[in-house]
């Protein structure tokens, strides 16, 4: 998992470059989000064809396979939060513990052609889900919704900050 850069904040991701990939959440506008999300998803499927795909780089690093089953269910919730910031008012989002998850689910003993086509959907349906959100103008991008650790977010810094995981799990995979 990257490492945070000194604060322990997560607006430090919308703040200034990501130290280890690079990105830049000033560079682009939340509009843009869909359609980084969709570029992103469609390089998963080299990255999960490897044949080293399960292999992890050391005990503490997460495999390619891992990252990805991680990458898909990111999605899955965030599409689930996306909702709830656009159908309640403030809502507070359930807490979601991501390496329980990844024991749970076995992310590493998953079949890599599944998690390829489970990505391709996840994505497919959060970028609709954004392109509405752009379709719908300025209010939807203002609405509300926190985290269970009392992590406050717009739709706008909410779409920033998580294609920054997205982003940056490519990355870590060297995808």
């Amino acid at each position: 998992m990257p490492i945070v850069p000194e604060t322990k904040s997560w607006t430090w991701v919308l703040e200034r470059p990501c130290p280890e990939c690079g990105f830049d959440a000033a560079s682009f506008a939340a509009t843009d989000v869909a359609g980084m999300l969709r570029a992103t998803a469609a390089r998963w499927p080299a990255v999960l064809a490897r044949p080293e795909v399960r292999v992890r780089p050391d005990d503490a690093t997460w495999s390619p396979l891992e990252y990805g089953a991680h990458v898909r269910d990111v999605m899955r919730i965030c599409r689930y939060r996306l909702t709830l910031m656009r159908t309640e008012d403030d809502p507070a989002f359930p807490n979601w513990d991501q390496d329980e998850t990844a024991v749970a689910e076995r992310y590493d003993l998953q079949d890599p052609a599944t998690v390829a086509a489970e990505i391709a959907e996840a994505a497919a349906a959060l970028a609709a889900d954004l392109d509405e959100v752009a379709s719908a103008g300025e209010t939807v991008w203002s609405r509300p919704g926190r985290r269970s650790d009392g992590a406050a977010f717009t739709v706008e810094s909410f779409a920033k900050y998580f294609i920054h995981d997205v982003v940056h799990h490519l990355w870590d995979v060297r995808g």
